[in-house]
């Protein structure tokens, strides 16, 4: 963090069961409720029921559908801990079944950037995050990075997003076979 950007990386286990095509549809219809042990539950809230409060899809792609120019609206207290709070609009730069990224850009400088990247295996997908926080563009370096990582994305609030990325990850598995199969086969 010598540059006042931090960087977190995780490369977790082989999610099995699901597909790189499963991902990609699950970014594309994070919206909506599904039953899950015999209730109702909105979808974002199913993925990680602790940390999650609230998505919104803000703005559709060029396209008029969810994808790269979408925005999405994230609301969640990371490690269910109220000081770790965050409310961002992120855009979407990418979204296919290679993987997905999410970013944030202030005063056209980009500030925020989460990339998943989705590899398929026969097992499952191996799922690779990236955040970096903070940039090295000159206004970066010596205006927003400090605002940034002091204020609104804190180095401890990083650490307790490698737990919470782990466990959503993780909880694909538990869900996303059963949703995605029952969402696109035809009865």
């Amino acid at each position: 963090n010598k540059d006042g950007v931090f960087r977190l990386h995780i490369e977790h286990d082989i999610i099995k069961g699901v597909s790189p095509k499963m991902l990609d549809w699950w970014f594309r219809n994070i919206k909506g409720t599904m039953t899950y042990h015999g209730k109702l539950y909105p979808r974002y809230l199913v993925w990680h029921p602790i940390d999650h409060i609230h998505w919104e899809l803000k703005k559709v792609g060029a396209d008029g559908k969810v994808g790269v120019g979408s925005q999405f609206r994230i609301v969640e207290a990371l490690n269910s801990n109220i000081n770790y709070l965050i409310d961002t609009v992120d855009t979407v730069s990418k979204l296919d079944q290679s993987g997905i990224v999410l970013t944030l850009t202030v005063f056209g400088v980009e500030m925020f950037n989460l990339t998943h990247d989705f590899h398929p295996t026969p097992e499952g997908t191996k799922y690779v995050s990236n955040m970096t926080v903070g940039s090295n563009h000159m206004l970066g370096r010596f205006l927003l990075n400090g605002l940034f990582t002091k204020h609104i994305f804190t180095e401890e609030m990083g650490r307790a997003w490698l737990r919470h990325n782990i466990e959503e990850v993780g909880n694909f598995e538990f869900f996303l076979p059963d949703l995605y199969l029952s969402e696109t086969t035809n009865p």
